[in-house]
């Protein structure tokens, strides 16, 4: 059982370590903060701590630097997180301001924070699952191409150039425009997918050739939608902090790479009351990435709540990194509720 001053003391290592890389030893810690107590009492709380399994030694040093376990109980007691500069808030808010579309503001997020934090950025797009068709554009490109475009209610846009089967005029366009937007607007994705499965299901006939190619196309960018998405900026930085890792970073970019991992990751995290969430070290041992630690924040979005955060060593600020995640989250949040108004 750790006491109060224990606590404080796990607080101290964790941030004289963090900031100057190098094992803690009782008398920096006298020196650097104000316990008001003798190097020989902080020595007794840091054996309690070590004992616990909170702190160890590197090697023959006399300093202590915290352990995975040490870090995730120095995050369950942060008091309260750093607050951001005005220059970080003013910073993130004009980084935002004005995106021309979703992909535009996800790949912003992920800069910012990046660039706040200096760790890599991750963000979840928000769940397109259960969003509905809002409008379907067909345009011309040549006799024979069209441009199919696809927008829904949760801010999700889709395009993709279609071959078709035969040429068609503008009267036949407007025609086939009608008949697939009363076929999918207004509807669920699942619900738009299962009506155009349906046509398709039908016995083909002449006329309907050039619907049936839409169709199937529309069919395939629906289901884009229902697929989960990360977008992430910053992977360079793990080459700058590479010392800070025990092992190999291979891991962590191969993670990178294929993202499926980091998504399940970051789904599975349980967030605080704030909606706050860290996973440290060996805790992400089951993903292959026990060696780095992502800290997140929730962010609301029309179609339910999605993450934004930031990955890297164990050895990182976790309450600026936290207080970056949650700032940024807000402001993704607002952004995304002024789509949705039409503002």
């Amino acid at each position: 059982m750790v006491t109060e001053r224990g606590l404080q003391v796990l607080r101290a290592i964790v941030q004289d370590y963090v900031e100057t890389h190098e094992p803690v030893g009782s008398r920096s810690i006298v020196d650097r903060h104000s316990f008001g107590v003798s190097a020989a009492t902080i020595r007794n709380d840091m054996a309690q701590l070590e004992d616990e399994e909170l702190i160890t030694a590197p090697h023959t040093s006399s300093g202590r630097v915290p352990t995975d376990k040490g870090y995730r109980v120095f995050v369950n007691h942060l008091a309260q997180l750093r607050p951001l500069s005005t220059a970080q808030r003013s910073a993130i808010e004009s980084f935002l301001a004005d995106p021309a579309d979703l992909d535009d503001l996800m790949v912003r997020t992920v800069r910012v924070l990046t660039q706040l934090t200096g760790q890599v950025a991750l963000a979840q797009y928000p769940s397109f699952a259960r969003a509905h068709v809002t409008h379907v554009e067909l345009v011309t490109l040549a006799p024979n191409r069209l441009l199919t475009v696809l927008v829904t209610d949760a801010g999700g846009v889709s395009q993709r150039i279609t071959a078709l089967p035969d040429t068609i005029d503008e009267a036949d366009l407007a025609v086939l425009r009608a008949r697939l937007s009363a076929l999918i607007t207004g509807q669920a994705i699942a619900a738009a997918s299962d009506r155009l499965q349906a046509l398709l299901a039908t016995e083909e006939t002449p006329q309907d050739r050039v619907l049936r190619a839409v169709a199937g196309v529309v069919i395939d960018e629906l289901g884009g939608f229902r697929q989960e998405r990360l977008v992430m900026a910053g992977a360079a930085t793990l080459a700058r902090r590479e010392q800070d890792f025990r092992g190999s970073i291979h891991p962590l970019l191969e993670a990178i790479e294929e993202q499926v991992t980091l998504l399940r990751l970051m789904s599975e995290m349980v967030p605080d009351e704030h909606g706050l969430a860290a996973s440290i070290g060996t805790e992400n041992a089951s993903f292959g990435l026990g060696e780095a630690s992502i800290v997140a924040s929730n962010y609301a979005a029309p179609s339910g709540t999605a993450r934004v955060g930031v990955m890297g060593p164990t050895r990182m600020d976790y309450p600026s990194n936290l207080a970056a995640a949650r700032a940024v989250a807000r402001y993704l949040s607002r952004m995304l509720d002024d789509v949705e108004a039409g503002r």
